[in-house]
Parts: structure tokens; sequence; C-alpha cells
């Protein structure tokens, strides 16, 4: 029809195209309404690992993944909301969990389950000064992988919940600090990498923000913790450059580390690595880490990395890697 229009009134059949479908669409929006239901859906299915989280206990009551109905329960459970488009991860949602960087949906989900878990603990009453003791304390630790189950003892006999959560796909999150209320610190670790360098710098990184009193207002949420943002850089935001700083110094003490980097450079043997590792009290695999930073050399040493994820859980309260924490719905 458009071909014959466009004979006779010497007019593109693209333009009589273009006019249909204006009316067909038109005369659809008559009969069809958008469904808000369907686009909240679709947002939380594709913004949500969810298949993931009802593998991991965190959605109760749920038959299949298709069931939608019992899907959006659990979420409402897990949320803590009464409808689907309160959820925090929904456009315009009422912002339960402050955060102090805009953070992914995985990773707002990943933070809701610390808090769940951390609100069931029960500890000791907080106070600042056995929480500085237990940190100093800590250093005490540094020898071995096998001392750090005892971080998690340590932590709680200070008055934090100290909670490890397994980090869901894509989330990259290392660490969290956020105060359950003025006298109720949470630090939160994912232990996504299995590395001793690594959990001793997020750990002291998340304690130096309880020790400075962030996160009180805001959460402290830590994703990426390496390369630059684990430095000093003008680009780092100087809450984070303070943990940094602290963590750093933590693991090894930055003038020991340029002493050893002056005498050694540019040729760093393993004999030397454990020497100086055994002469300041630390495993190798935190004088390693140093120098892989340092170097920007990450295929270094890392025979000296050794693993800790299944020391630091035995002391620790854990959700993740087939274990599922033992809290309310």
């Amino acid at each position: 029809m458009a071909i014959r229009l466009e004979a006779v009134f010497s007019v593109s059949a693209d333009i009589f195209l273009e006019i249909q479908k204006r009316y067909d669409l038109k005369k659809a929006a008559l009969v069809a309404r958008p469904d808000p239901a369907i686009q909240n859906r679709a947002r939380l299915f594709g913004d949500l690992p969810v298949s993931e989280m009802i593998k991991r206990g965190w959605l109760t009551g749920v038959r299949s993944v298709r069931d939608t109905a019992d899907v959006e329960r659990a979420m409402c459970r897990f949320f803590g909301v009464a409808r689907v488009d309160q959820i925090e991860v929904m456009p315009h949602a009422a912002k339960k969990t402050n955060v102090f960087e805009p953070a992914s949906p995985a990773q707002l989900a990943w933070l809701y389950r610390v808090r769940q878990i951390a609100s069931e603990m029960m500890v000791s009453r907080f106070a600042p000064s056995d929480f500085e003791s237990a940190v100093n304390g800590m250093r005490d630790l540094l020898g071995s992988p096998e001392a750090a189950r005892k971080v998690g003892r340590l932590m709680m006999g200070a008055g934090v919940r100290f909670v490890i959560v397994e980090s869901l796909p894509s989330a990259k999150i290392d660490g969290v600090c956020f105060w359950l209320d003025e006298n109720s610190p949470v630090i939160g670790m994912s232990l996504r990498h299995d590395r001793i360098d690594n959990f001793w710098f997020v750990l002291r990184h998340e304690c130096e923000h309880v020790l400075r009193g962030h996160g009180r207002t805001a959460a402290m949420l830590d994703w990426e913790l390496e390369g630059e943002r684990a430095g000093v850089g003008d680009a780092v935001r100087h809450e984070e450059r303070d943990a940094n700083i602290a963590a750093t110094e933590f693991c090894v003490r930055r003038e020991m580390m340029d002493r050893f980097v002056a005498r050694k450079a540019p040729f760093f043997a393993e004999r030397d690595i454990i020497g100086f590792a055994n002469t300041i009290g630390v495993h190798p695999g935190l004088v390693a880490g140093q120098l892989q930073r340092r170097l920007d050399r990450y295929d270094l040493f890392r025979k000296h990395l050794a693993k800790i994820r299944s020391v630091v859980r035995q002391g620790a309260m854990v959700d993740g890697w087939g274990d599922v924490a033992p809290v309310g719905a």
C-alpha cells in the first residue's frame, strides 16, 4: 500500500510507513499500560545475583528462582522493606543504608548481609581504649598464618562485631566499617584474596576506620582495595588515605621498609626477604606484598603469600564457602 501511495502522490513510501507506525503505537497505548511490577522485577533480576543469594541462604522461602512472587517476598524480608519498590537498589527507594560512596546493587546486598549477621551477635561492651589495645596486640600475630585464628576473638572481646561474608560475584568487595549504634562498631570482610598480606592490610584498614570513628553516619565500604585505591595519592579520599597509611605501617613500618629497599634494590634475594621478615617479626608474605606494590610487579615473590582464609574462619562468624551464618531471616 505504501508503495502504491508513493506512485500516486509522489511521496516516499517511508513516510507512509512512519505514519502507520505512529498510528499503531498510539492505538496500542490506549489498550496497554506500563506495568511497574514488570519493571521492578526486571531491575531486581538484572542488578542482583538472585540465584546466588538463594543458593547462599540469604533469601529464604524461595522454591525456585522462577517463582517471582516468592523471590519478591524474600527480597522484602532480606532488605527489611514492605514493598519491592522500597528495596534500596530500586530507583527513588528510601535509603536505609547510607554509604559514603556510591555502591553497586551486589555490594549493597553484601553489606545488608553483614549487617544482618552483626545485629544478632553478642559481644563485649565497646570501649575505644580496649579496642586500641587489641589492635596493638595484633602485631604479635603477624609472624605466622596460624596466629590469625585469634583475630575474631580479639575483635569481639574488644566490643567490635567481626563478620566474614564471602563476596558476591562481580562485587569485588574487600571490607566495610559501620556502626549499628553509637557503641556498636562492625567490621566486615570478604577475604576474596586468600593472601596473608591482603588480609592484614584490609583488616588494619578497617580497624583504623573504627579507631577514628569513621562509618558512624555513612558506612565505609571498601572495594578493590589495591593499587591506587590502597595508596595515598590525591585521588584517595582523606579517610581512606589515613586508613591506608595505618595499614601499611602496621604490616611493615615504612622507615624499615625504606632502609631494606635502599640496601637491596634492585635485586631482592629470597634469603634477604626471609631474613628481613624475621628481624622485624612478621611473616615473609607481608614483606613480599609491600615489595610487589612498590615495584608494581605482582608476579614476584608469590611463593611467600601464604593462604590464610581457612585459618581466619576458625575464630570468626562466617557466611560463605558452603557455610550459612545462623541468623534469622
